[in-house]
């Protein structure tokens, strides 16, 4: 039942990054293609034709022409059935009967299943085709990797009702500051495009066709305006810190059951203590004096980077590395 289960998660997955890349490839091609009897016919070189946006140093880049605005209906359909397969996926797997199976592959699994069922919910407000594109992919990768590194460790508490309190809200806080770090990524990369943009404005282009007619700058297009990716980045960051809030306090109070004392001070304690002071300090200075820009961003990522040190680095070192069971 269980390789049923991979094969459908893993197919509905993989099936709708193909095609929405696919169908993001054609859209950005149709103004090349629209342009080339132009040239063709030895008529003088039009950049609107090959699909460059005007540049206005006041303006976002403007969006491709016949790039994606939202998922379809059947889109939208197909990706839950495919989150329902794979949240099943993680139940039975991770919790055989009334002990839990865990590994540095399932915490990545479920990470990313959460961060696919944001998304999808993001979904039905704004246009995040580009993050769809980005998203899919991983989701497909990550549920395949437990047949590749099973767990390791065995729990027999994990019928606790605190302790799945935990795990519930640790696993609803990583999926949101994945996401988060995702939407991370695309601003750098969209804000970084912007810029160029703006250097080559009144610069004279040898290849005028090479600056907005990429891939990278088409898969950008896609995105809603920069003012609204950073407002969804820092509902999902101020979400996600509370969540890791109670992550850490119901850690200490299930840890006091466990060993009669609230803390552990061993490597994940302190990442997971590390990365929830960074994104505290983020959202203090954000409140305070406004922070944003790439600094910010930088800022997301690193405290991302020590939350997976936390949650998956410790994880896959003594699992895959030492070979050895951690809690």
């Amino acid at each position: 039942m269980d390789i049923v289960l991979y094969a459908l998660t893993a197919l509905l997955y993989g099936g709708l990054a193909v095609a929405g890349w696919r169908s993001h490839r054609q859209a950005a091609l149709a103004p090349v293609l629209e342009g080339a009897p132009s040239l063709a016919a030895g008529g003088k070189l039009n950049p609107s034709a090959m699909g460059v946006p005007p540049l206005s140093i006041d303006s976002a880049p403007q969006r491709a022409p016949g790039a994606a605005v939202g998922m379809t209906l059947p889109v939208r359909i197909l990706l839950f059935v495919a989150l329902v397969f794979h949240g099943v996926l993680l139940h039975t797997t991770i919790f055989p009967q009334n002990a839990m199976v865990f590994g540095f592959a399932f915490a990545l699994s479920a990470m990313f299943w959460l961060g696919a069922g944001i998304y999808w919910v993001e979904s039905f407000f704004f246009p995040l085709d580009g993050l769809r594109l980005l998203v899919l992919p991983l989701a497909c990768v990550a549920s395949l990797l437990p047949l590749a590194f099973g767990g390791v460790l065995v729990l027999s508490y994990a019928a606790a009702p605190l302790f799945k309190l935990h795990f519930l809200i640790a696993n609803v806080a990583y999926g949101m500051f994945a996401i988060a770090a995702l939407h991370a990524v695309l601003m750098l990369l969209a804000e970084r495009r912007l810029h160029t943009m703006r250097g080559r404005r009144g610069a004279p282009q040898r290849n005028p066709g090479a600056t907005g007619n990429s891939w990278l700058s088409s898969w950008l297009d896609t995105l809603p305006p920069l003012l609204t990716l950073e407002k969804l980045l820092f509902r999902l960051i101020s979400a996600g810190f509370v969540l890791l809030t109670l992550t850490l306090v119901s850690g200490m109070l299930f840890n006091e059951q466990l060993v009669d004392r609230p803390l552990k001070f061993d490597h994940k304690t302190v990442f997971a203590i590390l990365s929830w002071v960074m994104f505290g300090a983020l959202l203090t200075a954000r409140k305070v004096s406004g922070w944003r820009g790439r600094a910010a961003l930088r800022w997301v990522l690193a405290a991302f980077v020590a939350l997976l040190l936390a949650y998956i680095g410790s994880r896959f070192v003594f699992q895959v590395l030492l070979h050895r069971p951690v809690v």
